[in-house]
């Protein structure tokens, strides 16, 4: 039957004739989809109704199911289960589906499972499931490990997981791989359904294959023919350094900010770090007093409680703008946000699209987003990143294979709730795309380890977690049941303290590795509060407010993201244009003088050329090579060209490197020219090279205490009294040692070499930059002096031995000397 005869369809329908308002074609379809029984996946813009997609979809199937008493009709059971990554999402999805029940008189409940569900409202849910449950992969996961589980589902409809295209790629992307799978397949009805939710990505065929795998059957994608406008302007600076360098021109730039903001109803300010976006915040009252109290600051680090506050405010357009992080990157939806500045590159064309779709977030509204290099090269990005728009060249995400510590703890999940069979699981997971490879050898491996700690920790009664009870796995250890469901999840931070006020009142959480740093009486920022630090107690930091002008801005781990492959190649292609004398990019012709300069000394390189400058100076010989490939892979063949060189000439390196290149020095001069150059950029014997060239143990033993941690090896300890850093990578690297030498082919040592290669060495981009090269013309150049491309990679490799302020005036020096040419 066609969707627009049922009366589900007409009810809908007549409630958006109301309103004014008219469904896109997307939702049609995916209401006749729903009606129909099929699975898929719905690709839309952001702000143009993917929600309504689904969730009006399980809804006029529950009207078409019960067309004389839907109105009445109550306590029905979980129809909807929406899997969304962000806590911070589900409120305000779970506030549009109670408006639109409200408005359609059906008597569904829409409840909310996550880490700040309180106890009182899990028994609620327990007793009576709500019609929608909004819930996150890990709390999911701590619903499977409650006994009774199966009965949740018993009258399921509806899996849907929101916001697939960042989930897909991740260790919580398989988690909900495992969970679909379980549930699809304890459920004897077969009439289950999935759907995901997703922005563009390149691979989005990929991404629908991978969601639907469970299911065993063909699903269908529901793209969105929606035109979405993305303005994008770049904020240029007054002067062009002729010598960036990353990191200081943004806040100098704080003036152009001011009026933007000004003149904007609300506007979100993207800063890509933790610390960045604090010292933001502070220089934006500065410069501008009468932002006090309408402006607000929102990173991962700030206590919850805060963070929904500014998100409240943000919807109800109290404030004018709020400076953030990734944090409110993903679907919230803040109508009242009419401008976005992005501070510095965002590092990928997908990145950037999802911070646009913050502003104008309705249907046929226009995005605007600024672009505020924080040197002048980033110009170039600005430039890239309009042509990759144009173009749709959006990244793909590759799904994670083989995680054998996410299977390890799912079936430990099973087994404190109903327990498992090992043979009929072993067939479940064979239908999940991250497990359809594992060879029964690798299973029986995984079933060893659970039950006797493998080969090498069979000694150790703590590893033996399973016990074998009339065929079935079970965790019959209270303790050890306990201690899982505490660390149900993939996602392994560095350990946490939370920062409280002397009298009272949390403000966040910081790393415990900075806290360790201070002295009582230090001054440090968090939150946009200047704090002076008192003492740690009881795993938190306790503070007290601070008048003081000058504080510490924290530096949170892992806040440096690379450069995404295609906007790597957009960056390529753009330098292609530089030699034409009439530039069409604005970015472009600002950088004119840098790009004559950079000619000048040495050579400008082209698309399908790489450019290497040798370069003398008191600090020895330099090497510089530009891929523009991104900073992990600049650090992976850094040490592979070192090692390679090497094998010539006994010489010792020391390296440094950006996204657009990477620099080696030595005091010798380093034997590269056009007679071994192709040869030491050969792909040849790449996995053997890197491996020889690079501490790969020692990487793979830090890799290996996440992996230990999320398989349950390594016990991070009770709420509130985590264990410390350095006692958890101690514990892991006393395992990875017993496991090297013992059990050379565990699954989890071999696990922790691979995502080494792939994630830190990220292996295949840094083969396909080899064969790129190997087709490229390679240009060779001896400049006199340090160049507009180099002079950045050169300060980078300073900023170890200096203090900003101590970097900043030697920078300049160093910048008057090379502009006065010598």
């Amino acid at each position: 039957m066609k969707i627009d005869q049922t009366k589900g369809y007409q009810i809908i329908r007549t409630w958006f004739d109301t309103q004014q308002l008219k469904p896109f074609a997307f939702q049609v379809e995916a209401w006749q989809h729903i009606a129909g029984g099929n699975s898929g996946l719905v690709n839309a813009p952001t702000g143009c109704g993917k929600t309504f997609s689904v969730f009006l979809g399980a809804v006029i199937q529950f009207i078409n199911e019960h067309p004389s008493d839907y109105r009445t009709k109550s306590r029905n059971g979980l129809q909807l289960l929406w899997i969304t990554p962000l806590r911070a999402l589900a409120k305000d999805i779970g506030r549009a589906m109670e408006e639109m029940i409200l408005a359609l008189e059906i008597k569904w409940k829409v409840g909310i499972r996550n880490g700040d569900t309180g106890i009182n409202e899990r028994q609620k849910q327990k007793r009576q499931m709500p019609e929608v449950l909004i819930i996150t992969p890990e709390s999911l996961h701590l619903l499977l490990a409650q006994k009774g589980y199966p009965e949740y589902f018993r009258t399921l409809k509806i899996i849907a997981v929101d916001e697939w295209h960042e989930l897909l790629g991740s260790k919580r992307g398989v988690q909900v791989e495992l969970a679909i799978c379980r549930i699809v397949h304890c459920k004897t009805d077969p009439s289950l359904m999935v759907w995901g939710i997703s922005a563009t990505i390149g691979n989005l065929e990929q991404a629908a294959e991978v969601l639907l795998f469970p299911l065993q059957r063909q699903g269908v994608i529901v793209k969105a023919i929606i035109e979405k406008k993305i303005l994008i302007e770049s904020i240029i600076p007054d002067q062009i350094e002729n010598y960036p360098w990353a990191g200081h021109l943004g806040l100098k730039l704080i003036d152009k900010v001011i009026p933007i903001i000004q003149n904007s109803r609300t506007t979100l300010i993207f800063i890509n770090t933790r610390g960045m976006s604090e010292r933001w915040y502070q220089a934006l009252i500065t410069a501008c007093p009468d932002l006090a109290g309408a402006i607000a600051l929102h990173h991962g680090s700030i206590d919850m409680d805060l963070r929904v506050w500014v998100e409240e405010a943000l919807h109800s357009g109290k404030l004018k703008a709020v400076v953030c992080t990734a944090s409110l990157d993903l679907g919230v939806d803040f109508r009242p946000v009419e401008t976005v500045i992005q501070v510095g590159s965002p590092k990928g064309v997908a990145r950037f699209l999802q911070r646009a779709g913050r502003s104008g977030h309705q249907p046929g509204e226009t995005s605007k987003i600024y672009f505020l290099p924080t040197h002048s090269l980033e110009l170039i990005e600005a430039s890239a990143l309009k042509m990759a728009m144009n173009l749709q060249f959006i990244e793909s995400r590759q799904p994670m294979i083989r995680c054998f510590d996410v299977l390890i703890q799912f079936l430990n999940t099973l087994a404190i709730s109903e327990g498992f069979k090992p043979e009929q699981i072993h067939k479940e997971i064979l239908t999940t795309h991250c497990f359809r490879d594992i060879s029964e050898e690798e299973w029986q491996k995984n079933l060893h380890f659970i039950t006797e700690g493998g080969s090498a920790l069979g000694q150790y009664d703590e590893y033996k977690k399973l016990e074998i009870i009339d065929g079935l796995y079970r965790i019959t250890n209270r303790k050890v049941a306990m201690r899982h469901r505490l660390h149900i999840g993939t996602i392994v931070n560095d350990s946490m303290l939370k920062v409280k006020f002397l009298s009272g009142g949390y403000i966040g959480v910081i790393e415990e590795y900075f806290i360790s740093r201070l002295s009582p009486g230090d001054i440090f920022t968090l939150a946009g509060r200047n704090l002076e630090f008192v003492m740690i107690k009881d795993m938190t930091a306790i503070v007290r407010k601070s008048s003081a002008k000058k504080s510490i801005v924290p530096s949170w781990q892992g806040g440096r993201m690379p450069l995404s492959a295609n906007l790597g190649i957009m960056l390529r292609k753009k330098l292609d244009e530089v030699s034409i004398d009439k530039q069409k990019d604005i970015e472009l012709r600002a950088l004119h003088p840098l790009f004559e300069l950079q000619a000048e000394l040495s050579r400008v390189p082209r698309e399908q050329e790489l450019l290497m400058e040798h370069i003398t100076t008191k600090d020895g010989y330099h090497l510089f090579v530009y891929p523009f490939e991104g900073r992990l892979v600049h650090e992976a063949m850094a040490a592979l060209l070192s090692y390679r060189i090497s094998r010539i000439l006994p010489i010792t390196f020391s390296f440094a490197m950006n996204d657009y290149g990477f620099e080696l020095l030595s005091d010798q001069p380093i034997p590269i020219d056009d007679t071994n150059v192709y040869e030491l950029f050969s792909p040849g014997n790449l996995s053997r090279d890197i491996l020889l060239s690079v501490n790969s143990a020692e990487m793979a033993k830090r890799k290996f205490r996440d992996i230990a941690v999320i398989g349950g090896l390594i016990f991070q300890g009770y709420p509130g009294e985590y264990l410390k850093q350095r006692h958890l990578q101690s514990s892991a690297s006393l395992l990875f040692n017993v496991l090297s030498e013992y059990d050379k082919h565990n699954l989890l040592l071999r696990q922790s070499y691979q995502e080494v290669m792939e994630q830190q060495m990220e292996e295949a981009r840094l083969r396909n930059m080899l064969e790129r090269v190997r087709n490229s013309r390679i240009l060779i150049q001896f400049p006199t002096r340090l160049t507009p491309f180099c002079f950045p990679i050169k300060v980078d490799s300073m900023r170890e031995n200096f203090s900003s302020e101590q970097l900043e005036d030697r920078v300049r020096k160093m910048q008057a000397t090379l502009n006065n040419g010598h």
